[in-house]
C-alpha cells in the first residue's frame, strides 16, 4: 500500500481538516507523514505501529524539525490529528488509532526532554556564534560594556543582516577549521624540544655571545660574525660586513633576541630571561620557550619580503607549506611540494612582478626544509616523503591555535556519545579516524558501543550509517548479543550481518538484498557531500570487480530505501558501463511506478 503515502499531497488531506472541528494544521501532519514515508521498512499507513510512531516522533522528528519547548502543545495536537486523518479515512484501523493516542501520550513527557535539551543546545551553539563574532569583531569578551555596545548594535540590525554577519562568520570559521590530529604525550613532545636542532643552536649561540659587545643596532660587531658562525656550525664568507650577510645567523640571533633568549644592555649581549626555561625548564616551560623560538624564527625572523630575493620569498610562504604537510594525511613529496609552491608564487606574480624559476623554488626549499627538519619540525619518512614530526604536529598547532583556526585532537569525542562520535568523525582523514575509534571503543563496553551505533544506524541518514558501521566493525566478540538483536532492522540489519559473517558467524552471511541496501546507502551517502557523477566515480572507485553490480542494482528498487530512486538516477546517469547504467535507469523507472514521486496524488 505504499500509494497511501503519495496522499499527503492530495486533496484527501485538506477535504478531511475541513470538516474536523478546530484549526488543523495541514502543513504539519503532511510533514510527519513524510517523514513517516522515509522511515526504512514502514511501506504504508497500515504499517505504522506504536513502536514505529515512538521512533517517527523521538528520533525522526528531533533529528529533522526545529522545534522549541514552546511548541510541544502544537506539536502533539498536529501529530495526534495526523492519527485522527489516518483512521478517518479508513487508512488505520480504529484500534490501531486508539493505540496510537495511547503511545502519543505516553512519549510526550520524553520527547518534551529532548526538545529542552536540543532547544539548550541550540541556544547555548547561537551563544557560541555571537561570542565567537564578538571575538572575531575584537571585543574582549570580559570587557562588559564592550560587549554590550557589540550586542546592542548586533540587535538593531534586521533579521536578515543579522543572518548575513552570522552566515558570513560561520563560512569565515569554516574556513579556519583544520583537521584533527594524534598529539603525543608532553614529556614526549618536551623531550623532542631538547633535542631539538633549534634549541641546541640558540643555547649554542647564548653562551657564545655572552657578555660580548653589539653595535647599536643590538647586532654582534662584524668582526665577531665568523666567529659567531663557526659556534654554531654555519659557513661563513671571509669578511662579512654585517650580520644580514649571514642570513641563517640572522636568523637565529633575531628568533633569540625576539623570544627573549638574548638580550642586550649597555651594548653587551647577555642571556635572556627564556633561556633558563629552554636550558633548565620542565615539560611545559621547556614546550613553552622552544614554540617561542620557532615561532619567531619561522615567521617573526623572515624580515622584509625582497620580491627579487627568492631565499626570503620562500621563507615567507614556509607557514603555508607546514599548514599543508598538518592538514595531509600521507606525507608528501618534495618536488610536489616545490611545483605547488611555484605555482603559488607565479600566481601572486602576475600583478606585479615576474615569479622566481622552479628550480630556484626548489632549491631553495629544499635547504628550508633540511633546517626545519634539523630543528625537529619535519622529517624525512619511508619512501621519501616529507611529513611533520610529532613535535612540528605540536608546534603548528599552537601556532594555528594563536591565529584563531579550530584544530580539534584525536581523543575529544571519547567521552561523547555515539551520534556525536559519528557527526564529528565525518572530519577526519584517515590516520585521525582509527585512533579516535579506537579510544572511543575502549571507553565503554562492546555492548554498550554497539547498541548506541545501531540505535544511530536506526535513526539517521546512510552517510551516518556507513560512519556508525565503520565504527561498529572493531567492537570485539562481546557486542555480538546487541548485534544480533539488530537482524529485523531495516535500516540496520544488513550491517549486523555484514559484521556477525565478519565475526565468524557463516550462517549470516549477508544476502542480495542486503548488498543491494548497502550499496544504496553507499551511493546515498556519498550523495549528501558529492555531486552525482563524483558521487558514482568514487563508490566505483571502492567496488569489487565481482561485485555483480547489475543484478545489485536491479534487486535496490525493490528494498524500500528511503533514497532508492535519487541513487538509481544517479547510478543510470552516471554508470561508465551502459549494462548496470540502463538496469539502474529501468529500476528507477519502476520504483517511481509502484511508489509515486514525492508529493504526487
Amino acid at each position: 500500500m505504499a500509494d497511501d503515502w503519495a496522499d499527503i499531497a492530495s486533496e484527501a488531506l485538506e477535504r478531511w481538516a475541513s470538516g474536523y472541528g478546530g484549526g488543523i494544521d495541514t502543513y504539519g501532519i503532511r510533514l510527519l507523514l513524510d517523514l513517516a514515508r522515509q522511515e526504512p521498512g514502514l511501506t504504508g499507513p497500515e504499517e505504522l505501529t506504536a513502536p514505529r510512531l515512538r521512533r517517527l516522533m523521538l528520533e525522526t522528528f528531533p533529528d529533522t524539525v526545529v522545534a522549541e519547548v514552546e511548541d510541544m502543545p502544537s506539536v502533539m495536537a498536529t501529530a495526534g490529528a495526523m492519527v485522527d486523518f489516518l483512521a478517518g479515512t479508513g487508512r488505520i484501523e480504529a484500534r490501531r488509532a486508539a493505540a496510537l493516542h495511547q503511545e502519543l501520550a505516553a512519549l510526550e513527557p520524553e520527547l518534551t526532554e529532548i526538545i529542552t535539551e536540543l532547544d539548550e543546545a541550540e541556544r547555548e551553539s547561537a551563544g557560541e556564534v555571537v561570542r565567537g563574532m564578538m571575538l572575531a569583531d575584537g571585543v574582549a569578551l570580559d570587557d562588559e560594556d564592550a560587549v554590550g555596545r557589540w550586542l546592542a548594535d548586533f540587535e538593531s540590525l534586521s533579521d536578515d543582516e543579522r543572518f548575513d554577519r552570522a552566515a558570513a562568520y560561520l563560512r569565515e570559521a569554516e574556513e579556519m577549521a583544520v583537521p584533527p590530529v594524534v598529539l603525543a604525550p608532553p614529556a614526549e613532545l618536551a623531550a623532542a624540544a631538547r633535542r631539538s636542532g633549534l634549541s641546541g643552536r640558540v643555547l649554542a649561540l647564548a653562551g657564545w655571545a655572552d657578555g660580548r659587545a653589539v653595535t647599536e643596532l643590538d647586532e654582534p660587531l662584524p668582526a665577531d660574525l665568523p666567529a659567531a658562525a663557526a659556534a654554531l656550525d654555519l659557513p661563513a664568507p671571509g669578511a662579512p660586513g654585517s650580520l644580514g650577510d649571514l642570513p641563517e645567523l640572522a636568523r637565529l640571533w633575531w628568533a633569540a633576541t625576539e623570544a627573549g633568549a638574548l638580550a642586550a644592555a649597555g651594548g653587551r649581549a647577555a642571556p635572556g630571561p627564556l633561556l633558563a626555561d629552554l636550558r633548565d625548564g620542565g615539560d611545559e616551560a621547556v614546550l613553552a620557550a622552544w614554540l617561542r623560538l620557532f615561532d619567531e624564527a619561522l615567521v617573526g625572523a623572515a624580515g622584509a619580503v625582497d620580491e627579487a630575493d627568492t631565499a626570503l620569498l620562500v621563507r615567507a610562504e614556509l607557514t603555508g607549506v607546514l599548514i599543508h604537510l598538518y592538514e595531509q594525511d600521507e606525507p608528501a613529496a618534495r618536488q610536489e611540494l616545490a611545483a605547488a609552491l611555484a605555482e603559488h608564487l607565479r600566481e601572486a606574480a602576475e600583478e606585479h612582478g615576474a615569479a622566481p624559476p622552479s628550480g630556484d623554488v626548489a632549491a631553495a626549499l629544499g635547504r628550508e626544509l633540511d633546517e626545519l627538519a634539523s630543528w625537529g619540525v619535519v622529517e624525512t619518512v619511508p619512501g621519501g616523503g616529507c611529513a611533520l614530526t610529532p613535535l612540528g604536529v605540536w608546534g603548528v598547532r599552537e601556532l594555528l591555535l594563536a591565529e584563531g583556526f579550530t584544530a580539534p585532537v584525536v581523543g575529544e569525542l571519547t567521552d561523547r556519545p555515539a551520534a556525536a562520535l559519528v557527526a564529528g568523525l565525518e572530519g577526519h582523514g584517515e590516520h585521525a579516524f582509527v585512533p579516535e575509534v579506537e579510544r572511543w571503543l575502549a571507553a565503554r563496553p562492546p555492548e554498550t558501543a554497539a547498541a548506541e551505533l545501531i540505535e544511530v544506524m536506526r535513526s539517521g541518514g546512510p552517510g551516518d550509517r556507513a560512519i556508525a558501521a565503520a565504527v561498529l566493525a572493531g567492537a570485539d566478540a562481546a557486542a555480538e548479543p546487541v548485534v544480533r538483536e539488530a537482524l529485523a532492522d531495516p535500516a540496520a540489519g544488513p550491517y549486523a550481518r555484514l559484521w556477525l559473517h565478519e565475526h565468524g558467524d557463516r550462517s549470516a552471511e549477508p544476502d542480495a538484498e542486503d548488498l543491494a541496501w548497502m550499496l544504496a546507502d553507499t551511493v546515498a551517502a556519498a550523495l549528501e557531500s558529492a555531486e552525482p557523477a563524483a558521487a558514482v566515480a568514487e563508490v566505483l572507485a571502492d567496488l569489487p570487480p565481482d561485485a555483480g553490480l547489475t543484478a545489485l542494482i536491479e534487486a535496490m528498487g525493490g528494498g524500500g530505501h528511503p533514497q532508492a530512486a535519487e541513487v538509481l538516477d544517479a547510478l543510470g546517469a552516471h554508470l561508465p558501463d551502459p549494462v548496470p547504467a540502463g538496469a539502474a535507469r529501468a529500476e528507477a523507472a519502476r520504483t517511481r511506478a509502484v511508489s509515486g514521486p514525492p508529493g504526487s496524488p
